[in-house]
């Protein structure tokens, strides 16, 4: 079975690439940016190719889809370049295809707060794509690099639905209907996005689970199958949203980046002020097949659980990931 993670954002080691290759992992989608300016970006970019050369038994660079099958042929883990939000291409909408050719193949148009191109989920107001996201969204659609709204705001979300002329993801939240999280999505929004071709990665961040690190596998898988039935089959994969290894300083910069002085507890409460416990059903990259075990118990046909650990995402990165011919 092919597994695509749709996110992760892990301090890697070696063990753990190990680990990630032993569970069956067939790709990743990795965290280059959060808050990163340009040439910070390109200095972990930088860091990446280094790993490349020193785990090369390991892993490799996901360009197209098709390194994906040849990971998986060599047993070993594909590496897919993506950005959590938009501030690597600061205000030059040239470096679209900068990073594109420096590897990226994923990009946000927010990370949680207003950025030049859209709000983000933890804005009290949303006024939608900007001037420059609308330019920005036309250059991803012409290179080939894949708009993710993963922390996005609802209408700003469903504006980009509409004005990107590919199929846009949603790489790693979940329903609201579910788990009232603020960048959990609404139904309004999976439905569009299945309208329109485009893709949703159900995430294991405690957060953002119902119940939080005492949410069962049960009512993951359960929860999978209703949002397979609002959206289709082949609009769904796993965005697991696994953090490892970091210590607290690291979610402190995920949260807050350089522009607050004070912590941001994400959701507003000081109980988020650490790295949640992750559920007992998944706890690193050896626990997918629990997931795919869930979804036979739950009466998901096995043809449908191929699709949702990771056929769905490589068929969504084989068109998504070329550019247009100009």
């Amino acid at each position: 079975m092919l597994i695509i993670d749709g996110l992760q954002y892990v301090n890697w080691t070696r063990d753990l690439f190990e680990q990630a290759r032993d569970g069956g992992v067939n790709a990743i989608h990795v965290t280059i940016a959060y808050w990163e300016n340009t040439k910070d970006t390109l200095e972990n970019i930088g860091d990446w190719r280094k790993r490349f050369r020193d785990h090369s038994d390991l892993i490799m660079p996901v360009l197209q889809a098709g390194d994906i099958l040849e990971a998986q042929k060599q047993n070993k883990v594909g590496i897919i370049f993506g950005f959590q939000n938009c501030s690597p291409i600061e205000d030059d909408l040239r470096l679209v295809e900068t990073m594109y050719n420096e590897g990226a193949r994923i990009m946000q148009l927010t990370y949680n707060n207003q950025s030049l191109l859209a709000t983000g989920c933890y804005e009290d107001g949303d006024s939608g794509v900007t001037r420059f996201g609308r330019e920005v969204i036309k250059e991803m659609n012409r290179v080939g690099m894949i708009i993710d709204m993963s922390h996005s705001a609802e209408h700003s979300t469903l504006q980009t639905i509409e004005l990107s002329e590919r199929p846009i993801a949603i790489t790693h939240a979940n329903p609201s209907s579910w788990h009232e999280a603020l960048r959990n999505k609404s139904d309004d929004v999976l439905k569009a996005l299945g309208e329109s071709g485009g893709m949703f990665g159900f995430s294991m961040y405690p957060f953002h689970l119902n119940n939080g690190p005492d949410c069962t596998l049960d009512d993951f898988c359960g929860m999978i199958m209703d949002t397979a039935e609002l959206m289709g089959i082949d609009h769904i994969g796993i965005g697991s949203d696994l953090c490892q290894n970091w210590g607290y300083e690291t979610l402190e910069w995920m949260r807050s980046g350089k522009w607050t002085f004070k912590p941001d507890y994400g959701e507003g409460s000081a109980d988020n002020a650490d790295w949640p416990r992750q559920p007992d059903w998944f706890g690193s990259s050896k626990d997918f097949g629990n997931i795919a075990r869930g979804l036979g118990d739950k009466g998901m046909s096995e043809n449908d659980v191929a699709k949702v650990m990771g056929l769905n995402w490589f068929n969504f990165f084989d068109t998504g990931f070329k550019g247009r011919v100009t």
